[in-house]
């Protein structure tokens, strides 16, 4: 019986059909016919048709396959163009098994642009916001139900909250209440934000007998903001619906959906205005305001503190023009008149170089002069510079008010206009499409970025879907036609300038360790390139820590110190799952020293392993420059550990090239979360500096302590250049905060940091500091060791 009979589709359930022969009418009129099978995508048989075609006659006469597209006829009497080009044959409910290739006219081209963007940005993931049900209710003990409401402007509470009366408990709760607040309209700065917050009213049970009675608290259940005024400079009036979201994330796993608050905004609608009072010169500097300003570990200010800033604001925009975030934190936004003359004063403030700027975007600082003051700062910087900032920038753009704003316009400014950037401003993006919270604002900029950028769109398109190929289980598909063609001839998302041309099925394989990362081999013109695919672990911040270690090479390089710095590449991609570089002829220290040991079990007090490795990679002559490597490389990450509060060092995240570098792996602890077991602490020491580096380093001489001195003076040198720059590095860390990440959610997270590159204190304070620290990791070394032992016995028992 013909397939058409029942449509395709039945027929491969029904048979199993496996492959099918197809018919082709080309826009030629040419007429082809061949084999496809059922898993084949419609973009492999659109490149089948075009293998096919070569050979017929007018074929010079095609345009690109872009420029096509197939229809056919389904299984309800309908013409269907086939769109989405990752369909699989079998997904297409076919009513015979024929397609036409018709040209994309008009609209068709458009459409073609509008469905490759939803499928790279990957609409229709998590768009909908959280719901509050009856089924919540029904798990908690209410009493009844409040709401509080607050104006802020940043993290700065405007006036007093208000609180509404108690209503009772129902699945769609009013309150028909006025709410006043205790601030006038006229005072309102231009980016005040209305916070409104829901609480159940709980009765606490009794744990023993008392005479009092029960108290009640009140249990956070959802909240909403919104700004106060609209883009246009407008105070908000009438009635608004407002989507909410849980208050703990998580918490209540029956909150879904959207629900809503209805509130009437009963404000007079007037004009924001920013008009500029005259600022009265100010011919004296205190000694105080020298000590406020040279504060680089300030938090708050005492109120003579407050006062002596304002008076002498423009002695500080004069003289000390990189205080400008203090003096804008001081600024009273609840009063009209000291708000226009902070705009005035705006309007004529010095440009800041980038280490000062950057501190400007972040959640603190939500006026809209000062962020566009400070997009004009980073105008200048160059395009390698902005790229080292790239990550940072991405992620302040949840900090942003309003979808169209200055931070937005220059990131895609600068990403049209570089590769580069535009590449990893896509990833960075995309990456976090899967966060309901910033789906629409990181979409819309996306979609804004493709469409300035359509000759790139089949390169992303060609990334974006290898990365649900590699999620697939490997030893069954991976050598399939389909499989290799998706993986193979791919842009690297790792770096835009490599093309991983053909796959070395035979060489990819699952890695041992927990989350087994997936190790791919590509065999490019010249060389061979690795990438390990890692699907439930969050590299985010290990994108962070290796960007930090990028930054310390280029400051280090930039004083004439390099450190052989090895940071290698990694990105997210996605919801837990990203990409990292393989460093290529390296071994891992656990590796090295149980292959050079007798004894398992002693390995990690092998001395001499990691010396003979490098022998054994460096013969005659190459093994000075190899110890060399190694020296300078062991300096580098010492330093850079130890300032980072990097934590989980075991011989099997520390790695060695056959040349001699050193470099560290795995990420997943920082800002001195060590680890821990049975709440002791297992990482005693500063940072690694074992004797067997020791050893190595003095060439495997004991007396040889010229060589040690100098490596000293490295990390002494490599410090205090990290402790010049560390307000870049606070400031970087800070504006991460809106990542998310579970080791960086507070400014006390950043402490650590403050800490370790001794901000506030001199330079010798900070050196005195760094020896002592040296001192420790070399005389608490042993344990470093024993640790290693332990980890090694725990991974060969597991």
């Amino acid at each position: 019986m013909p397939p058409g009979v029942y449509g395709m589709q039945d027929v491969w359930e029904r048979e199993g059909w496996q492959q099918v022969n197809m018919e082709f009418l080309l826009p030629t009129g040419i007429y082809l016919n061949f084999t496809v099978t059922s898993s084949d995508t419609i973009s492999t048989i659109k490149k089948m048709v075009w293998k096919n075609a070569r050979n017929e006659p007018l074929f010079s006469a095609l345009s690109d396959p872009d420029a096509y597209v197939f229809t056919c006829i389904n299984m309800t009497a309908e013409r269907e163009e086939l769109e989405d080009e990752q369909r699989r044959m079998c997904d297409v409910r076919l009513f015979l098994p024929i397609l036409r290739l018709v040209a994309r006219e008009g609209d068709r081209v458009e459409k073609l642009i509008t469905t490759q963007i939803s499928l790279l940005i990957g609409k229709g993931l998590c768009h909908t916001g959280p719901q509050l049900t009856s089924e919540l209710f029904g798990r908690l003990t209410m009493e009844a139900l409040v709401v509080q409401a607050g104006l802020f402007h940043g993290s700065e509470l405007l006036c007093k909250v208000v609180t509404s009366n108690e209503v009772s408990v129902c699945s769609e709760p009013v309150w028909d209440q006025k709410l006043v607040f205790d601030i006038s309209a006229s005072d309102l700065p231009r980016m005040s934000r209305l916070c409104i917050a829901l609480y159940g009213v709980i009765e606490k049970t009794k744990k023993r007998p008392t005479k009092k009675k029960n108290k009640s608290s009140d249990c956070p259940l959802a909240w909403v903001n919104t700004m106060v005024f609209d883009y246009k400079d407008q105070l908000k009036t009438g009635e608004f619906s407002l989507s909410t979201w849980p208050s703990v994330p998580g918490t209540f796993t029956c909150i879904m959906g959207t629900s809503r608050v209805y509130c009437h905004l009963m404000i007079n609608r007037l004009l924001y205005s920013s008009t500029t009072l005259l600022l009265r010169n100010v011919f004296f500097q205190h000694l105080k305001l020298r000590e406020i300003v040279d504060n680089k570990n300030y938090t708050e200010f005492f109120e003579d503190e407050k006062e002596l800033l304002w008076k002498l604001r423009e002695v500080v925009r004069q003289r000390y023009p990189e205080s400008l975030p203090k003096l804008l934190l001081i600024t009273k936004w609840n009063k009209h008149e000291d708000v226009a003359q902070m705009v005035g004063l705006l309007r004529k403030w010095p440009e800041l170089p980038a280490i000062h700027a950057l501190e400007l975007l972040d959640y603190s600082f939500p006026d809209p002069h000062a962020r566009s003051f400070t997009i004009r700062c980073l105008r200048k910087l160059r395009d390698d510079e902005l790229f080292q900032y790239l990550l940072q920038l991405v992620q302040v753009l949840k900090y942003e008010s309003y979808l169209d704003c200055d931070l937005t316009c220059f990131l895609l400014e600068r990403a049209l206009a570089n590769k580069k950037i535009g590449h990893f401003l896509f990833w960075h993006l995309r990456s976090e499409m899967h966060v309901s919270s910033v789906s629409l604002r990181f979409g819309l900029i996306l979609e804004a970025f493709c469409r300035g950028s359509i000759f790139h769109l089949k390169n992303l398109m060609k990334q974006v879907c290898c990365i649900p190929y590699v999620k697939k289980d490997m030893k069954v598909c991976i050598k399939q036609d389909t499989y290799m063609e998706a993986l193979s001839d791919v842009v690297s998302p790792l770096n835009p300038s490599i093309v991983l041309c053909e796959l070395c099925a035979d060489k990819c394989k699952f890695m041992d360790s927990k989350m087994k990362p997936l190790w791919l081999m590509y065999k490019n013109k010249y060389d061979t390139l690795g990438i390990i695919f890692k699907n439930g672990d969050d590299l985010r911040q290990d994108m962070l820590t290796l960007q930090m270690i990028q930054l310390m090479d280029v400051l280090w390089k930039t004083e004439g110190l390099d450190l052989r710095m090895l940071p290698y590449g990694c990105l997210s991609t996605g919801n837990k799952t990203g990409l990292i570089e393989v460093v290529k002829n390296s071994d891992t220290i656990a590796n090295i020293q149980r292959n050079n040991s007798n004894s398992a079990a002693t390995a990690a007090f092998n001395k001499d392993a990691l010396l003979n490795w490098l022998k054994s990679k460096n013969p005659g002559d190459k093994l000075d420059q190899a110890i060399e490597e190694f020296t300078l490389s062991c300096a580098g990450y010492c330093v850079a550990t130890y300032v980072l509060g990097i934590g989980d060092r075991h011989s099997d995240n520390i790695m060695i090239r056959e040349t001699g570098q050193l470099f560290h792996i795995d990420f997943g602890h920082f800002l001195g979360n060590f680890k821990s077991k049975f709440g002791i602490n297992r990482e005693r020491v500063p940072f690694i500096l074992t004797y067997d580096f020791v050893h190595v380093i003095q060439e495997g001489r004991t007396n040889n302590s010229e060589k040690f001195e100098r490596f000293r003076e490295c990390c002494e040198q490599a410090y205090k250049i990290l402790c010049r720059n560390g307000t870049l590095f606070v400031n970087l860390f800070a504006l991460m905060k809106a990542a998310g990440l579970p080791e960086l959610s507070s400014s006390k997270d950043i402490q650590y940091l403050m800490d370790s590159l001794a901000l506030g204190k001199s330079e010798e304070e900070a050196l005195k500091n760094f020896k002592v620290k040296f001192n420790e990791a070399l005389r608490e070394s042993w344990k470093t060791k024993v640790n290693w032992m332990m980890h090694t016995f725990a991974k060969d028992n597991r």
